[in-house]
């Protein structure tokens, strides 16, 4: 049986609120789950943030993305996508091009490095998704998205 978070964190006064033992069981899922993908994703040599921008751009084919829109489909907000960028283009995996029509507008597309990075990806991913919620079957999962979608819209 899965511990209780009042446990895990070693908390001895009561929930103000169920829903404030909703939010803090929700925010240290997550937190288990990034720590956990982040050391799976070490092996890699790319950080969660990166892997979701490979992701982001190898989505969005050959036309690649501007910088503003692959900042708005991230998982998780970072301050600085300039220099995300700049990292991951200095290790090969993107490449930044500047449209015929208008220099300003600066699209990002992934190379084939990024590409081939990603496929050695994919299977350890699947283990990981496959692994952490093994314990949840379909209806689980349906159920858990739903109420997850439905905390998220609540703005």
């Amino acid at each position: 049986m899965a511990a209780r978070l009042q446990d895990e964190i070693r908390q001895t006064r009561p929930w103000a609120s169920r829903q404030e033992e909703a939010a803090l069981n929700i925010a240290r899922t997550a937190a288990v789950l990034d720590h956990a993908l982040a050391r799976m994703l070490k092996a890699f040599d790319v950080t969660p943030t990166q892997y979701n921008v490979l992701r982001i751009l190898r989505g969005a084919g050959d036309d690649g993305l501007c910088r503003h829109e692959v900042s708005t489909r991230l998982i998780r907000r970072v301050p600085d996508v300039t220099r995300l960028l700049d990292r991951l283009e200095e290790q090969g995996l993107i490449v930044r091009r500047r449209r015929d029509a208008d220099r300003r507008y600066v699209t990002t597309g992934i190379t084939a490095a990024g590409l081939a990075l990603l496929a050695r990806i994919d299977g350890p991913m699947g283990d990981f998704h496959r692994t952490r919620l093994a314990s949840l079957d379909e209806g689980a999962l349906t159920t858990l998205i739903h109420l997850l979608e439905t905390v998220r819209s609540a703005g």
